[in-house]
């Protein structure tokens, strides 16, 4: 399967619910950014141990760290949870930007240095995800 498909598999296999807003997410983020990398990750590690949840990501940005390394990576992620969805941005540096810039007009929401996460998609302010998502895509750290 190419990741088009491992994409659509893995939205197809939730409930309706965390379906209806993880299509509608992914719609959005292809609209935003036509074209952009997409990317894949089933949660599995090297011996096949599911160790994450599945992640959708958009973009690129490398990743460094402490030890001089650094790998490709997607600027921002979507995945379901046992509590409904999560949206990673990942690459700001600024652990506080994503709170205190989007958190106050967010709704219902929890947010940390590169996560936001929500039950359901009544519970927040879509235009507001959209733009934080937006930040993401475009943020050059």
């Amino acid at each position: 399967m190419n990741i088009a498909e491992q994409i659509a598999t893995y939205i197809g296999g939730q409930t309706e619910a965390k379906w209806t807003v993880l299509e509608t997410l992914h719609r959005s983020i292809l609209e935003m950014q036509p074209g952009c990398e997409l990317w894949f990750l089933d949660g599995k590690n090297s011996e096949g141990k599911v160790v994450a949840n599945p992640n959708i990501g958009y973009g690129r940005l490398t990743l460094h760290y402490a030890d001089g390394s650094s790998k490709a990576f997607y600027r921002v992620g979507l995945s379901a949870n046992s509590t409904g969805i999560s949206v990673y941005i990942m690459g700001l540096e600024d652990k506080n930007y994503l709170a205190t810039t989007f958190g106050p007009t967010l709704g219902k929401a929890s947010v940390t240095g590169y996560c936001i996460k929500f039950a359901k998609l009544e519970a927040i302010n879509l235009e507001v995800l959209l733009s934080a998502i937006q930040y993401g895509l475009d943020f050059v750290g």
